[in-house]
């Protein structure tokens, strides 16, 4: 089976990394294509992925769409070297695009709801849109959906073993309450309609929860000089395991929220829109979902779970076990998948470059 996997964030590096060294353990080949956004270049370099970058990310609907074309040409002139079996993908834009184009499947996996406007385009266009099962959107006939979560690929037990370590290097005594906020730049072209905490917000936030513990901040946006000093200054890789250990997630980070609930640490998530995977989470009590307006019921709620930590604890540990009889590792359900779908497909020789397991930048 000949694979492509597109990257356009860090957090697909996440969902794809344990599914890419997974193939090719198991002798397929795979060309990762990535998108020069925050850190996931930086993520693929420090996990050994070989990519191709062929955009880097912008601002702004014009640009955007400028990215959208250049990225798309190179992508196709790449996949007609490669001569995949299937294209996939976080969203899918290109892969959809160009799969129909070279009449090549494109498998497409997403889980944000309210990105009408880039759903419209894509999913028409995909062979599959494979969702978790609590998804709420109009998909159409080509819907797969499975019962789980995208961080159930990457922070399932199966894939994760929580390394203390991390938390003490990060200047973290994990025996003592902590909290991880996060606070988001809402650039994405579906985070248009967001709005985000004021910076009068994100200072009380600090100060509140400070009152319970240490506090480790992580912005995409600068911070206000007041909490500076909070803001986490390590690995980005390590992430996951402040979270598995902190007592509290706070932020407006859909994702981190649901990496929190599935690694059984108790999140309070406040947006303007919520997802169907935190509306999902909330029935197992560890997420917390609030809109802006209800800033000051989401930072009550925060302060009551943090006033009896050791019952929050064992209340988020016994939800997170129910969680995770009823979901499944969504890795293993890739590998089934794809396998069952593409892996009897006719093993080519290679034709490029492009696939001889060095990283080229294609953007020159």
């Amino acid at each position: 089976m000949r694979t492509i996997i597109d990257i356009l964030h860090p957090a697909h590096v996440h969902f794809f990394k344990n599914f890419y060294f997974e193939l090719c353990e198991r002798g397929h080949h795979v060309l990762v294509t990535a998108r020069r956004k925050d850190c996931a270049t930086d993520l693929l370099d420090r996990f050994e992925i070989p990519y191709c970058c062929i955009s880097k990310s912008t601002r702004g609907a014009g640009p955007q769409l400028l990215e959208f074309l250049t990225r798309s040409c190179r992508f196709a002139r790449i996949a007609r070297q490669f001569r995949p079996d299937v294209l996939t993908g976080i969203m899918g834009p290109t892969i959809a695009t160009v799969g129909r184009l070279l009449r090549c499947p494109a498998y497409v996996f997403y889980d944000t709801e309210f990105a009408k406007t880039t759903n419209r385009f894509v999913y028409p266009l995909s062979t599959k849109v494979i969702t978790p099962d609590c998804y709420q959107g109009s998909v159409g006939k080509n819907h797969l959906t499975y019962p789980g979560y995208h961080e159930l690929a990457y922070l399932h037990p199966n894939r994760f073993v929580p390394d203390v370590r991390c938390v003490r290097e990060a200047g973290i005594d994990p025996n003592q309450p902590f909290c991880v906020v996060r606070f988001v730049g809402w650039w994405a072209t579906h985070d248009r309609r967001e709005r985000g905490l004021s910076t009068e917000q994100k200072i009380q936030v600090i100060r509140t929860l400070e009152r319970y513990g240490q506090v480790v901040l992580s912005s995409e946006t600068d911070v206000p000089a007041e909490i500076a000093d909070r803001v986490y200054r390590g690995s980005v890789e390590d992430v996951h395991h402040l979270l598995s250990f902190a007592t509290l997630f706070f932020g407006e980070s859909a994702t981190m929220a649901s990496e929190s609930a599935v690694l059984g640490t108790p999140a309070v998530y406040i947006a303007t829109t919520g997802r169907g995977y935190t509306d999902d989470q909330v029935k197992y009590a560890l997420v917390h979902d609030y809109r802006d307006e209800q800033f000051d019921a989401a930072l009550a709620t925060a302060e009551r779970l943090l006033e009896s930590p050791a019952a929050t604890a064992a209340a988020a540990t016994a939800s997170r076990a129910r969680l995770l009889r009823e979901k499944i590792d969504v890795t293993e359900f890739m590998l089934e998948l794809f396998e069952a779908d593409f892996g009897a497909s006719e093993q080519r020789t290679f034709g490029s470059e492009l696939v001889n397991g060095k990283t080229k930048e294609a953007t020159r």
